[in-house]
């Protein structure tokens, strides 16, 4: 039976003490924290979740992202011999070598580390998702079909036995009612649970779970024989492991739906200044919690505000916790401006159902969606210690 305390035990274990042939335990409790911290009002539930293998295999194409250039690769563990064949190091590095050969094929641009979070981002949001050539979104998928069965590997063999910190894998729709899952999850899926203590654990502590991640991430890849004649340093995994996008997409349709609206006079308010928003020139398209602190590409995270303000006082950073509060009846006026516009209004919902739960049946969706989003960014800069204005 899992507390918080044997929680903590088994995660520490797991990071420091546990036999590593790959980064994949690594990269699996990295990959449980941000998703505990992207869904922070599950934690008071104080039940068992089950997250989908694909929410998992998501943020490994991002993670991943930069150790597979097909040019340059960073290798993750040993490439074995086996009669004549050398086998790779991550059994999925075809499929995502793949995808990003796609991928840079779309964009037309350099490849930094940041894009497979971008891409990540997109991908999960169906209207941008659609944006994207068919090749493009066969190999994401084929990436993510990938992950999904390496996952597999280190919920076996995490802790001293098998099945020891994580039970085997199983279909939502064959656990129990008691057990929550992640909105968007489908019955079908396999997910891995995670215990409410252990839940719990990861939350109090996932700052510090992060930063113990990356740093023996960097540790590893470091020991790792490369083929390339530079030497890889610590310090250049961990630029890596860090990077984050910037809005390498432009929100055109986005703006001009919101242009739309403002043509037929409705005017927003900006949050921070209340300044009243009235035609295009007047605003900003801003992230409420900014790309750099975490890539939130979503629709309820997307408000007009005071351009002048924006650029010159708000810029990357998060509002404190009393401007949000006291701004959270206005984001609920903007979502509500969202609800004029029938794809606004659809969007906004969709984008909404991805992150978080039970929020579609509110009787007053858009207050419901404000106070959610203000506990989220609260939640987020409060764990990433984020500057605030």
């Amino acid at each position: 039976m899992f507390d918080e305390s044997t929680g903590e035990h088994a995660l520490a274990t797991v990071l420091k003490y546990d036999t590593k042939t790959t980064s994949y335990k690594i990269a699996l409790l990295r990959a449980i924290n941000d998703l505990v911290l992207a869904y922070p009002d599950l934690t008071a539930t104080g039940r068992d979740i089950a997250i989908p293998l694909r929410r998992v295999a998501e943020l490994w194409i991002a993670y991943y992202w930069p150790f597979a250039d097909e040019q340059q690769p960073i290798y993750q563990g040993a490439r074995a011999e086996r009669n004549g064949i050398v086998r790779n190091d991550l059994s999925f590095r075809p499929a995502l070598c793949q995808l990003r050969a796609q991928w840079q094929l779309t964009v037309h641009l350099s490849v930094r580390a940041s894009d497979g979070f971008f891409l990540v981002s997109d991908m999960r949001t169906p209207r941008r998702r659609a944006t994207y050539a068919p090749a493009l979104q066969e190999a994401y998928d084929k990436a993510v079909s990938a992950i999904v069965t390496a996952v597999q590997m280190p919920i076996r063999y995490a802790g001293p036995k098998q099945w020891t910190v994580f039970d085997k894998p199983t279909r939502l729709a064959n656990l129990p009612a008691s057990v929550l899952s992640l909105p968007g999850t489908q019955p079908r899926e396999l997910c891995v649970v995670i215990k409410s203590a252990l839940w719990a654990a990861f939350h109090r502590l996932c700052l510090y779970i992060e930063a113990l991640c990356i740093h023996e991430w960097c540790l590893f890849t470091e020991g790792v024989t490369q083929t390339a004649s530079e030497l890889l340093t610590r310090g250049h995994v961990y630029s890596l492991l860090t990077a984050r996008p910037d809005n390498r997409r432009p929100l055109s349709w986005e703006r001009n739906q919101v242009d739309l609206l403002l043509l037929e006079q409705f005017s927003f308010t900006c949050p921070w200044t209340r300044k009243s928003i009235r035609q295009s020139s007047d605003y900003d398209l801003d992230h409420l919690l900014p790309l750099a602190v975490y890539p939130v590409n979503e629709l309820w995270n997307l408000i007009p505000v005071d351009r002048e303000f924006n650029q010159r006082v708000k810029r990357d950073r998060v509002p404190s916790d009393q401007r949000l509060r006291e701004a959270e009846p206005w984001l609920a006026e903007a979502y509500r401006g969202y609800d004029r516009s029938r794809f606004l209004r659809q969007a906004v919902q969709e984008d909404a159902s991805l992150r978080f739960s039970a929020i579609q049946h509110q009787p007053d969706f858009a207050a419901a969606l404000a106070q959610q989003a203000v506990a989220f960014i609260n939640g987020v800069a409060a764990a990433r210690y984020v500057m605030r204005f």
